[in-house]
C-alpha cells in the first residue's frame, strides 16, 4: 500500500507565510478534500504535493513500503506518480481537442487511456477534432480533465476541478474519482462542491493558514 504524507509543512509565498504546520497522510483507496476559505493555501498546499514549489519547513514523502523518501529526493519519478489539474486549463487554442489531449498524455507518461477513450470518459468525444479555441468554460474543463485518465499516475491532485461544470459533468467527475479509488488510486482535491465521494478526509486549511 501506498502512502503520501505530509509533516509540519511551511511556505512562503511573496514574502508572506502561507501554511504552517499542515500536514496530511493518504494512503492508497483515499480521498482527501482539502477545505478554507480563500487565501487558506488551498492552491498552494496542492502545488507542493504536486512538487511544483519547495516548502521551505516541513517534508512531503512518499513511500510504497515502509521507507519513506522526500518527494524532492528523485522529482521525476514523482512526476510520473502525479496528475495535476490547476486552475488553468493549460490547454493550447492551436490545437485540436485530440492534440492537446496527446500532448498532455505524452507530458504526463501515458499508460492509461487514449485520447479518444478519454474524451468519451469525458462525454466529449464529439469535440476532438474541434480547434480548442472554439471551446466554451466547461468544454476546457472536461478535456483538461482528461489527463487524470491517459496516465497511469496513483496520485490525482485537483484544484477546484468541478470549476465551469455543469451537474452532469460533476456526476462523471464523481464516478471517475470513485473507480480510481477502487483501484487502489489517491484523490486529493480542493473544492466548494460536493461531489458525493464516501469515507472522505478532510484538511481544514484555515487552522494551519499562517
Amino acid at each position: 500500500m501506498a502512502t503520501f504524507l505530509g509533516e509540519n509543512i511551511e511556505c512562503v509565498r511573496g514574502e508572506r507565510l502561507v501554511l504552517q504546520g499542515a500536514a496530511f497522510r493518504v494512503q492508497s483507496g483515499d480521498a482527501l478534500v482539502l477545505t478554507g476559505p480563500n487565501g487558506a493555501g488551498k492552491s498552494t498546499l496542492l502545488r507542493l504535493m504536486a512538487g511544483l514549489m519547495r516548502p521551505v519547513g516541513g517534508c512531503i514523502s512518499w513511500a510504497d513500503t515502509d521507507r519513506f523518501e522526500d518527494i524532492a529526493e528523485d522529482s521525476g519519478a514523482h512526476n510520473q506518480r502525479v496528475v495535476y489539474v490547476g486552475h488553468a486549463d493549460a490547454i493550447k487554442p492551436a490545437l485540436s481537442v485530440r492534440e492537446n489531449v496527446t500532448f498532455w498524455a505524452e507530458i504526463n507518461g501515458g499508460g492509461g487511456l487514449d485520447s479518444d477513450a478519454a474524451l468519451m470518459a469525458l462525454g466529449i468525444p464529439h469535440l476532438a477534432d474541434l480547434p480548442a479555441r472554439y471551446l466554451s468554460a466547461g468544454q476546457r474543463r472536461r478535456v483538461a480533465l482528461t489527463r487524470m485518465l491517459t496516465t497511469k499516475a496513483p496520485l490525482w491532485l485537483l484544484d477546484e476541478p468541478t470549476t465551469a461544470l455543469d451537474s452532469a459533468a460533476a456526476t462523471l467527475l464523481s464516478d471517475l474519482i470513485k473507480s480510481h479509488r477502487a483501484q487502489g488510486g489517491m484523490v486529493v482535491t480542493s473544492t466548494h462542491t460536493d461531489l458525493g465521494l464516501d469515507n472522505v478526509l478532510r484538511l481544514d486549511l484555515s487552522r494551519v493558514a499562517a
